[in-house]
């Protein structure tokens, strides 16, 4: 057998205090209302025993204080103390005008109670507590004191509006719940997606970066002997011997990176961009309204490096074109104690866009910045300005100990 688990209070999983606590603040102020009314209005009004009224209040109230972790079992005392309290009326005389087989109060009471009973319990207990009470009104009204009258009806009525009511706040929440749950789950794949997605475009575009070098080499390794005169066998032979071991590595690793590529990246099979491109880049924002200040170094970096400094450049250029159109930009590349800081800062737009001028990046924004800056070993910083532009910065090194 497994342990039972604890009770929970109606609405604990709350995030506000107030709304988790709510429950146990309407349980005291029914119980503490409930009792002395009770007790008052079954010995001097109906005229009971004062302590058979005592007890029936007591059992009738005090449970309500139960029901906010444990409902049904509180149903099950209060629902039993009502009809012996109905039964128990039947041995005095009471005014005709006195409402039986159930007193007002406790028709509030298991109102109450129906309601914690619907947000606590399934569809087919609610439906049993309901014809349970329906049951008892309809068996109690055969002994009526006074005939029987539309009144005997009045607490199935109250007790199935509020368990339908309490059922329906239920569901409602048990969406809700399970919408934020799915968007939660939906927004970590979206940003797992995006991840691969990213990381499988670096490594195409590391790809065309590696294959560009490793065919130079295949070249000047095949032509050694037509290009340099007097080698001896022994160097034409360690020549051939290296374009066949490029030949074989460039071959493997194209077909280990090539199922990265699919029908719409036919564009990368180009040489990669890399600092060089840059400011044709710029020149092609301004040319589409956004006012752009750049200013460049003549520095030699790695070819991943510039590449990397080329799409974050592009990305942060894509973004002031789509959120801030028109804004004053400011793009810097610049080398700096062994590292290339690339910079990249807009101010507010002129006025608020409409609508974005893209649909679409050319990368996966923040996202991709940080795995190109990350696999590169830099740091990138980005964030909102206090003026309402944006700033991207980020910083790569250029030397293989950095690298590595």
């Amino acid at each position: 057998m497994t342990p039972e688990e604890p009770p929970r209070a109606l609405l604990a999983g709350a995030s506000r205090q107030s709304v988790r606590l709510l429950p146990w603040g309407l349980a005291f102020v029914l119980c503490a209302a409930l009792l002395p009314t009770t007790l008052t209005v079954l010995s001097v009004d109906y005229g009971l025993n004062g302590g058979i009224a005592g007890a029936l209040a007591m059992a009738q109230a005090a449970p309500l204080l139960l029901a906010v972790v444990r409902p049904l079992r509180a149903w099950y005392v209060i629902f039993a103390a009502d009809v012996a309290g109905a039964l128990a009326l039947l041995t005095v005389d009471f005014e005709e005008r006195l409402l039986w087989p159930f007193p007002p109060m406790e028709i509030v009471g298991y109102v109450g109670l129906c309601l914690a009973l619907g947000l606590r319990e399934s569809r087919r207990t609610l439906l049993a507590v309901w014809l349970a009470t329906a049951g008892a009104s309809v068996g109690l009204g055969f002994v009526a004191p006074h005939g029987t009258s539309a009144r005997e009806t009045l607490l199935p009525i109250l007790g199935g509006v509020a368990l339908v009511l309490g059922g329906a706040l239920r569901a409602w929440h048990e969406a809700q719940r399970r919408l934020a749950e799915q968007q939660t789950i939906s927004e970590a794949e979206r940003d797992r997606r995006t991840l691969l997605e990213e990381r499988a475009r670096i490594a195409r575009e590391l790809h065309d970066v590696v294959a560009h070098h490793m065919s130079v080499i295949t070249v000047q390794a095949d032509t050694s002997v037509y290009r340099l005169d007097g080698l001896p066998p022994d160097a034409q032979e360690e020549f051939t011997s290296i374009a066949a071991t490029a030949r074989e590595s460039l071959g493997e690793m194209r077909r280990l990176l090539g199922v990265l590529r699919d029908e719409e990246t036919h564009g990368e099979l180009a040489p990669q961009p890399g600092l060089e491109r840059i400011g044709q880049m710029v020149k092609a924002t301004v040319r589409a309204g956004i006012p752009v200040e750049f200013a460049s170094c003549d520095a030699e970096v790695p070819d991943a490096v510039g590449l990397t400094a080329y799409r974050i450049v592009q990305e942060a250029l894509a973004n002031v074109v789509r959120h801030a159109p028109g804004a004053p930009t400011r793009v810097s590349v610049a080398e700096d104690e062994g590292r290339l800081v690339v910079l990249v800062v807009n101010g507010p737009p002129p006025e608020p866009p409409a609508a974005p001028l893209e649909d679409r990046g050319t990368g996966h924004g923040l996202v991709g910045m940080r795995e190109r800056v990350r696999l590169s070993g830099g740091t990138l910083e980005a964030g909102p300005l206090p003026d309402g532009g944006f700033r991207v910065a980020a910083r790569l090194p250029l030397t293989e100990r950095d690298l590595t």
